[in-house]
């Protein structure tokens, strides 16, 4: 029996000796990229539109399909075809998809906005109208198709299709002063939206929210560029604690060419609006500063009346989601984690719960819509195990719920306009992306893209299999997974290295296909080390009580379970628990410098990139939604800043940053750093220059995860 063994354990080294290892020239030059559908649009009679680039002749088209029999209909426009539009970069259509007002030219911001310039495409005559000549903001069909809004310089701005005449509707924009009809930095990042305006339905009523920023106190970062000398970019960003900007409701009457403020009551936040299905009524959400009481409001905006519709409060935070749907008669879908998780609720419009849809110790992950028609909801949940997603079909009534897809991992559907038909987009540690198409009963017609080819190519390479687990600390039972060392054997020791991001409502433990960051763990692995990541309290997706046990305590208890979670794995007789590291990014980044410090003894090293190092450095919105202001609660924020644990120090530890990022400040290292040089603690740190909370451009980020190898190597 030991002569077969030992035959059989060198016949599986032979087998894995043939197999390449992989690089980081591989991970980030886009070998181990999937096939996917680009700029996915649902259209009218079961049509769908996308994006598509030909590499042959660089040429980039709108193309529609079928989505009874995926065949392509007809190309919309291509670039190949049209002297006047050089680039698509994206589009979209108006409400009856004669028009498309196509990106041509755009430029980033932050994170989520850009500045652009664009063009209208009338299909049928082929006609292209310039938007304007100037770079521009989320410029936004009417319903009707017969005008474009849009912002310049913090002004908003209509643009007639049939007289090509411009309108400017505000005149007080001003940079670092005044916004009108766009977020301003914090709104943004933390309520994740960038058009603040909205048409009603009639096309004669914009909607829009104006931010002034004057008493906002201002950021700068320092550009190096290439100049002689640096330049500086400033903008207004509200820490923790200090004045946010002044957010008003406005509505600008195309008729009479006036514009009304709406007066709503207290508040400190307005983080959605939305027309409902009556032409001059206007709905809004605010929040307190606390962000733990929301109140929906619906505005009459001929008689500037506003009436409460619905409130929810929370002895922690309440969060703001894009859930809202109004049905014909102006009932609404609405999702909220009133009942210890998230999920479906039917109002009547005066605000009187009809139904809860959804119902369990689970949540509802996305809500895709409703078919008014068979009254049936589809959303997405957790029901098949939290770090899974599946898609369901339910009645309005809450019966004859359904699960659409025939695949456990996670799925996501795009629907068509009726609802007959959906793309489903599936994924697991084991399979790569794979669309295929459905009937509105799960019923698969047929696969559109498989990446077949990326499957069979990620068996040429020595990976090892992504294992879910689960750790039990006596903290709680929490979910994880583990890649093993290449040619793992059971009886050696293998040193650790933990990955976590830990924040509120995350998740890192996810059934899905592998990450960038999972081929760089694929090839640790090839070098022998093992790679874990626990989500420990305060992640998401497991329940409201469980999420928010973090609030007011950033930092305390996800590191004591990082923390706990190290020391239960080094008990495993294949974990040398005197070789534990830890590693993170932005939050995860927190994390990581928290855990080397309070844990000195459990970890030897610890990568800290981008990391927050102070909750008072950082942004008013995400921080005081978890934390209160500092001046409320002064512990809270400095008992877990590891800026105060730096003498605790024992291992190695390496900090990065990029010097522009607008997010994270590299502020935030800076402060560390000068802790530890004053602690007399030796480390190591890496500064990007010009680069943001990402640090990517160019070979930077083979650059940053080569020294993070190398760190690895040399220090566990």
């Amino acid at each position: 029996m030991k002569k077969l063994a030992l035959l059989l354990f060198i016949l599986a080294a032979a087998a894995s000796a043939q197999k390449k290892n992989v690089i980081l020239d591989e991970i980030w030059g886009g070998s181990f990229r999937a096939e996917r559908m680009e700029s996915f649009n649902a259209l009218q009679g079961n049509n769908y539109a996308v994006l598509s680039y030909d590499r042959p002749t660089k040429s980039t088209s709108v193309n529609k399909y079928d989505f009874a029999t995926l065949e392509k209909v007809t190309t919309i426009i291509s670039t190949s075809d049209n002297a006047e539009i050089t680039s698509i970069e994206d589009y979209q259509f108006n409400n009856d998809e004669s028009k498309l007002l196509i990106n041509t030219e755009s430029t980033p911001i932050y994170r989520h906005s850009t500045l652009g310039k664009f063009v209208v495409y009338d299909i049928a005559t082929k006609k292209i109208i310039e938007v304007d000549a100037d770079f521009i903001q989320e410029p936004t069909f009417s319903p009707d198709s017969k005008k474009v809004a849009f912002v310049k310089n913090n002004n908003v701005y209509i643009k007639s299709l049939e007289t090509l005449e411009t309108t400017q509707i505000t005149f007080d924009g001003k940079k670092n002063e005044l916004i009108n009809g766009i977020a301003d930095w914090v709104y943004e990042e933390e309520f994740s939206f960038v058009r603040a305006f909205e048409w009603n339905s009639a096309s004669n009523q914009l909607a829009f929210i104006k931010f002034d920023e004057r008493q906002v106190p201002e950021f700068s970062m320092d550009v190096y560029g290439k100049q002689l000398y640096p330049t500086q970019d400033v903008f207004k960003y509200p820490k923790a604690g200090e004045k946010n900007a002044t957010v008003s409701l406005h509505n600008y009457n195309l008729t009479t060419n006036k514009t009304s403020k709406i007066i709503l009551d207290n508040y400190e936040y307005i983080p959605r609006i939305k027309w409902i299905n009556e032409v001059n009524v206007l709905s809004v959400m605010t929040l307190n500063r606390h962000q733990n009481e929301l109140k929906f409001y619906f505005v009459d905006t001929q008689k500037l009346q506003t009436t409460l519709i619905l409130q929810e409060t929370d002895k922690a935070y309440v969060d703001i989601h894009d859930n809202l749907t109004f049905l014909a008669d102006n009932s609404f879908i609405w999702t909220s984690e009133k009942d210890g998780f998230n999920h479906i609720y039917l109002y009547d419009k005066t605000g009187k719960l009809k139904n809860q849809i959804t119902k369990g110790q689970w949540e509802v992950t996305n809500f895709y819509g409703i078919d008014e028609k068979n009254k049936t909801v589809y959303y997405q949940s957790v029901e098949d195990g939290s770090v899974n997603r599946s898609i369901y079909s339910i009645m309005l009534n809450g019966k004859n719920k359904k699960r659409l897809n025939p695949s456990i991992g996670t799925n996501n559907a795009s629907f068509s306009k009726n609802f007959q038909y959906f793309i489903n987009t599936f994924s697991d540690v084991k399979n790569p992306p794979l669309y295929t198409l459905h009937k509105n009963t799960g019923e698969k017609i047929k696969d559109i893209i498989t990446n077949e080819n990326l499957k069979n190519k990620v068996t040429e390479y020595n990976f090892s299999p992504k294992e879910f687990f689960n750790v039990q600390t006596k903290d709680g039972n929490f979910n994880a997974w583990i890649i093993k060392p290449a040619n793992f054997d059971v009886s050696k020791k293998h040193p650790l290295l933990m990955f976590q991001y830990s924040g509120p409502g995350s998740q890192s433990v996810s059934n899905t296909w592998l990450s960038s960051n999972d081929l760089w763990y694929q090839m640790l692995a090839q070098q022998g080390y093992m790679v874990i990541c626990v989500d420990g309290r305060g992640t998401g997706f497991r329940g409201s009580k469980f999420k928010k046990m973090t609030y007011k305590e950033l930092g305390k208890y996800e590191v004591i379970d990082q923390i706990e979670a190290a020391k239960e794995l080094g008990k495993l007789a294949y974990i040398d628990a005197n070789r534990i590291g830890i590693w993170g990014w932005s939050y995860g980044g927190f994390m990581s410098s928290n855990a080397i410090l309070k844990g000195n003894e459990v970890f030897k090293m610890a990568i800290a990139v981008a990391p927050v190092t102070s909750w008072r450095y950082y942004d008013s919105i995400y921080t005081e939604r978890f934390m209160q202001t500092p001046q409320e609660n002064p512990t809270g924020y400095d008992e877990n800043s590891p800026i105060n644990h730096v003498d605790k120090l024992k291992g190695k530890f390496l900090l990065v940053h990029g010097t522009a990022d607008d997010n994270v400040h590299v502020q935030n290292s800076m402060q560390m750093i000068e802790a530890l040089v004053q602690a007399n603690k030796q480390f190591e740190w890496a500064v990007y220059p010009d680069k943001n909370h990402g640090i990517y451009g160019g070979k930077t980020r083979i650059h940053l995860y080569q020294k993070m190898t190398d760190f690895i190597k040399n220090n566990l």
